[in-house]
């Protein structure tokens, strides 16, 4: 569903680019900060099997009112494609990800930590390889969902007007989110279940919370000083939930600078589609959305987990290099501040190909010559003159609008003056055309501020035959159009071609569109409509976007080499570290750091007011970096922990401790074993 949401936003909620990447961000921040409460929940009371089944529920519910949401017809009334009240659609909208946000971050800590639950302690080699089998099956349906969500966005579908089909691209999840649930359910049997052990996080708030109090009123030096300020909690405490808090706190202290890593890597669904937007997405015979892009990092993820665990691993192992769970974490952290440094560079190739569209103040005006000789057109009042050859166009000239006028034509001796209203807008273009009754001339303003969106076309037609046309393109009725007049703009999809219908009286022509790219904008010329033969001339307003969406693909490998032996590592290291209490508490710490990591996006892209993207991206990539060190020092201090020796160590002292409160019991242990 995330495939397609940014999108979403921008095209059906008409958001602008950071107020819809604000929102998603906020989503994926709210569906990581959810997990506290499904682990609390777990843990304290239902279980994680019966967490993950409720909570299920509210996370399918949500689906479908998202799906609800996107149906445009539900409050068209007037039937002109467009939502007549749009507060509707963002309220459900908000709703629908709200349910979702509970649901799957509800479930998020309790899935994982469901799986681990399964394997006995000695199985340590079975689990590691589970936590790679969890991660890979993730991005296989993260890899199917992201091929098949776009394209189902991307068909026509509607009862009063044809729209792009978001119902049926957050349909489908929500249908197939109820299928797996039924099938998770039919396993219950099959399953190993923790019962709860009670509140535990609330009492382990409590512990530290005491020992906070306790220190605080004996900080004079006469009170001698203890090995650790949570044994202040002692005089109220049981020594196993004193050590058990001690090492999720000692894990959880060392996660404070992992949310960096994250605020890089969700922006693959922002900022990294919207700048596929911008790009070329002909992969010759498949034509890739820019949504789709995504598709690259758990098609990598698939190949990469498995050569990561058989080979890369031990080919490090046998080179005798001790690559720890952290060092692999550190060296995930770095190699995703790379793929930005590739995705800033990368931009700036992007910036390079885009046009410049006129701000505050300013105007830009273009002139087709039509006829079949040079024309002298000058721009007044400050008298700029430019030679248009015939068949030709001058590409837009840009002008203060103080400085643009009227533009003056001259075919020889015969002139024609065309007054420009730069306050109604300030794009134009003007046709010109030395006809035997004197200058015919047409002037139409284009009103485009920036260049097509989701990688479409606009396309418009200008008549240079001696009568009247009519023009359809596709399913797209232009309608009729004098001599030299201009109609609007239509949008089109990228990478197709169209067949056109030219009635000319009673003629009819049929030719076939070329070829069109992604992100232009093109005029074309009629200039004859004559039985089977047809002659159009293309001009191009906008080049169309240059920049293949191939060149993505080393940002997103980077990316992914980095996750790879990030979050795969961190999922494993979170459930080794944990108690056997607080397996959920400490996977829902892990899952918090992207909930951080998504607000830090929206903290940074706030605060920072770059103008250009490619500079963002550098901004990020030297937090990331700087961060990277830091992290770095900290796991060189870090000792690991077997949670399951220690406790093992605690339940021995406890043994003793009663023995020698009930010297009896010693005596019928020594029997038991006797008898046995």
């Amino acid at each position: 569903m995330r495939a397609v949401l940014v999108l979403y936003f921008k095209y059906f909620l008409r958001w602008d680019d950071n107020f819809s990447t604000a929102i998603y961000h906020t989503f994926v921040a709210l569906c990581y900060l959810t997990p506290i409460l499904g682990a609390l929940i777990a843990d304290s009371w239902l279980g994680k099997f019966k967490t993950i089944v409720s909570l299920s529920i509210v996370y399918t519910i949500g689906q479908a009112v998202m799906a609800v949401s996107s149906i445009n017809d539900m409050t068209d009334q007037n039937r002109d494609g467009n939502p007549d009240n749009i507060a509707v659609h963002i309220a459900l909208s908000m709703t629908g990800l709200i349910l979702i946000a509970l649901g799957t971050g509800g479930i998020k800590p309790c899935v994982s930590a469901f799986g681990g639950d399964q394997f006995e302690e000695h199985q340590e080699k079975q689990r590691s390889r589970f936590f790679s089998i969890f991660y890979l099956s993730i991005n296989a349906g993260s890899l199917i969902s992201t091929i098949i969500t776009p394209i189902l966005r991307a068909q026509e579908c509607g009862i009063h007007s044809r729209q792009q089909c978001y119902p049926l691209a957050f349909g489908v999840p929500a249908a197939l989110m109820a299928v797996s649930l039924v099938v998770f359910i039919a396993g219950s049997g099959m399953y190993k279940k923790v019962q709860p052990q009670g509140n535990i996080m609330v009492r382990v708030c409590k512990c530290i919370g005491f020992a906070i109090k306790n220190r605080f009123r004996h900080r004079s030096k006469e009170y001698p000083k203890r090995e650790h300020w949570l044994d202040w909690a002692s005089e109220k405490y049981d020594k196993r939930l004193i050590a058990q808090t001690k090492m999720v706190l000692k894990v959880l202290f060392l996660y404070i600078p992992l949310p960096m890593f994250w605020a890089l890597f969700d922006q693959q669904g922002s900022r990294w589609t919207l700048q596929a937007t911008t790009m070329d997405g002909d992969f010759g015979a498949m034509q890739i959305q820019p949504d789709q892009m995504q598709t690259v990092n758990p098609i990598l993820i698939i190949i990469m987990v498995p050569v990561v665990d058989a080979v890369i691993y031990p080919l490090i192992q046998k080179c005798k290099i001790n690559f720890t769970p952290l060092r692999r974490i550190t060296v995930g952290m770095f190699l995703a501040g790379l793929a930005f440094v590739a995705a800033a560079l990368l931009q700036v190739q992007i910036d390079k190909t885009l046009p410049v569209f006129p701000a505050a103040g300013q105007a830009q005006i273009k002139i087709i010559n039509l006829g079949d000789s040079n024309a002298n057109v000058t721009f007044l009042p400050n008298l700029q003159n430019v030679t248009v050859l015939p068949m030709e166009s001058t590409g837009y000239r840009m002008f203060e609008s103080s400085q643009l006028k009227s533009v003056m034509v001259n075919f020889g001796s015969e002139s024609r003056s065309e007054n420009i209203d730069s306050i109604s807008s300030n794009t134009h273009t003007v046709t010109i055309k030395n006809a035997a009754a004197g200058i015919v001339s047409s002037l139409r303003s284009d009103n485009f501020t920036s260049k097509p969106e989701e990688g479409k076309n606009l396309v418009r037609f200008v008549n240079n035959l001696p009568q009247t046309v009519n023009i359809t393109m596709g399913d797209t009725t232009f309608g009729i159009l004098e001599e030299t007049s201009i109609s609007n703009y239509s949008p089109f999809s990228g990478g197709r071609t169209y067949d056109i219908v030219i009635t000319a009286g009673s003629t009819n022509c049929k030719p076939t569109s070329e070829k069109l790219g992604y992100g232009g904008a093109y005029t074309i010329v009629i200039n004859e409509c004559s039985g089977d033969v047809t002659q159009l001339r293309y001009i191009e307003d906008i080049q169309p976007n240059t920049v293949h969406m191939a060149w993505q693909i080393p940002q997103y490998f980077i990316l992914t080499c980095g996750e790879v032996v990030f979050s795969v590592t961190g999922l494993e290291f979170s459930y080794s570290q944990a108690p056997s209490n607080m397996k959920s508490v400490l996977q829902a710490g892990w899952l918090l750091t992207v909930a951080v990591g998504n607000i830090i996006v929206l903290i940074v892209a706030g605060a920072s007011k770059l103008s250009e993207q490619w500079a963002e991206y550098v901004l990020f990539a030297a937090l990331l970096f700087a961060v990277c060190i830091i992290f770095a020092v900290m796991a060189y201090f870090y000792t690991y922990t077997d949670p399951n020796e220690v406790e093992a160590q605690l339940d021995e002292e406890e043994k003793k401790k009663q023995i020698k409160q009930d010297p009896d019991l010693h005596g019928k242990e020594s029997e038991a074993v006797s008898q046995m």
